[in-house]
């Protein structure tokens, strides 16, 4: 009886193992991609880590706010399946996101969330790397004065060493934008 109590408590510690061996540790604090998640999540390898980040907002009048330093984390989560990110802002005002893609549709889900408005129920955009190196998401919006669009995220010139992003609204036919927010960032050392 000893024996087998014995043999289920080590099968029970290699269960636990298995279902966190790729979340994030002292070792490794961003995670590991697990070996059998879509390959997709290799278009935010390079983004995996720390990045130190200048935030800019359109102001009302369309002129470009002053730069808010930022930090923006990403992580690979949920056993090394999916990506979350958070940014830590200067102002206070911090964000993230849970990037999930699907196989199915061949598509990135992002759900966001924000300090600066806890809502009960997330933002969600959907997209995918293009050809070109750029990873581009879409949330239906309406622009102010009525007329069908999409709020449009950019990630883009991604290398080893940081990457810029920008949020836009565009009209369906992507031939007007209004870019409302941009974030220059450079990796960390670390």
């Amino acid at each position: 009886m000893k024996l087998l109590a014995t043999f289920l408590l080590f099968l029970c510690l290699l269960c636990t193992h298995a279902q966190s061996e790729y979340e994030p540790t002292e070792i490794d604090p961003y995670g590991l991609k697990n070996p059998i998640a879509p390959k997709q999540l290799d278009d935010f390898k390079p983004m995996i880590g720390m990045c130190d980040c200048d935030s800019q907002r359109k102001n009302a009048d369309g002129t470009w706010a002053e730069a808010i330093k930022m930090t923006w984390k990403f992580k690979y989560i949920m056993n090394g399946m999916a990506i979350q990110d958070e940014t830590l802002k200067a102002d206070g005002k911090h964000s993230g996101s849970i990037r999930q893609f699907s196989k199915d549709s061949l598509q990135w889900y992002v759900h966001y969330y924000t300090s600066a408005s806890p809502s009960p129920s997330l933002g969600s955009w959907k997209g995918a790397k293009k050809e070109d190196g750029t990873i581009v998401l879409y949330k239906p919006q309406k622009a102010p004065n009525g007329m069908d669009g999409f709020s449009r995220l950019t990630f883009y010139d991604i290398t080893e060493e940081g990457y810029k992003w920008i949020g836009e609204w565009v009209d369906t036919k992507e031939k007007i934008s209004f870019p409302f927010w941009r974030i220059t960032c450079v990796k960390r050392e670390e």
